[in-house]
């Protein structure tokens, strides 16, 4: 069994889709339909920055999954297939999620695309800039970090955001519980905390203004019947009803991605091959979590040719 998987905010890089675009016209197509839907020329951006712009919350997201769309789109129209033929399962990383439910078919590209620019926006917006914070915790498990997350916390919010693989958690919450939790690593037998240079405090209780406004927007733009499964974030869970993935996006906004158990239960439910496209950060993470599997990350046109010759 195969899982196609759609990274997260932290994968984007200026220059990204120029190749593909520069040798697809199905590529151009979908980053002109993304662009014509939120009005802007992110194509630009993606390709030529500047990178403080791309780097923007409400730029970052959308960007990233028009890149994976595009590489998907390029990878079925190049080798005649459609992806519920070859998939199983569909997953994403976050904001990734939302690529996995479109190349699901539940929602529409340029919907993905306002969906994602305003939760962006509704993210950047919930917390002012300076008052929360995320750190990334390496050499830590699940249960390290979270003890460490409740020591620092003192009364301010502090929690896991991210557990995305066996020796890789993220915390979020309050600026000040964050930078105790980094100053207490060592005593929790945590090899380094890292201050990851984020604009706000993703997927903790901080979240919730931004939650509503999804709720809201959600509400108007309801996804569709799916045509692949979703392991989804939040239950590490598959899920197919389109009124239940409606109702975890809401809840991911501020909940955590479980992507280590969402990858554990992917392998128990018989997934023996995972396919990343638009990015090359979800495959190390899948091989550090489980073993016996191939794990394949497309990105460009030799990488998508490649993988037509597999599947």
């Amino acid at each position: 069994m195969r899982a196609f998987v759609f990274p997260g905010q932290g994968s984007q890089k200026v220059g990204m889709g120029v190749e593909l675009a520069a040798a697809s016209a199905v590529a151009r197509e979908v980053f002109e339909e993304v662009d014509d839907a939120l009005g802007q020329k992110l194509s630009a951006i993606m390709a030529e920055g500047p990178e403080d712009a791309l780097t923007l919350t409400e730029n970052a997201q959308p960007a990233i999954m028009a890149n994976a769309i595009a590489t998907l789109r390029v990878l079925e129209a190049e080798g005649g297939i459609r992806l519920a033929d070859k998939a199983d399962f569909v997953a994403g990383h976050s904001l990734g999620e939302y690529t996995a439910l479109c190349a699901a078919g539940a929602f529409s590209l340029a919907d993905t695309a306002r969906l994602l620019k305003l939760r962006g926006q509704s993210m950047q917006a919930a917390v002012p800039v300076g008052v929360g914070a995320m750190a990334a915790l390496l050499g830590a498990d699940i249960e390290k970090a979270s003890a460490l997350a409740a020591a620092a916390a003192e009364g301010e919010v502090c929690t896991v955001a991210n557990d995305n693989d066996p020796g890789q958690v993220v915390l979020s919450g309050h600026k000040g519980a964050i930078d105790r939790a980094i100053a207490l690593v060592k005593e929790h037998g945590i090899k380094r905390g890292v201050a990851l240079p984020v604009s706000a405090p993703f997927h903790c209780p901080l979240m919730q203004p931004a939650a509503d406004a999804m709720a809201e927007a959600l509400a108007r733009t309801a996804p569709g019947a799916l045509s692949v499964a979703l392991f989804a974030n939040v239950t590490a869970d598959v899920v197919t009803d389109p009124a239940l993935v409606q109702k975890l996006l809401v809840e991911q906004v501020c909940g955590r991605v479980r992507w280590r158990e969402s990858v554990i239960a992917m392998q128990a439910a018989g997934v023996s091959e995972f396919v990343e496209l638009g990015g090359k950060v979800l495959g190390p993470m899948i091989g550090r979590t489980i073993k016996d599997v191939k794990i394949t990350s497309v990105v460009t046109m030799a990488d998508i040719e490649a993988l037509l010759k597999e599947i």
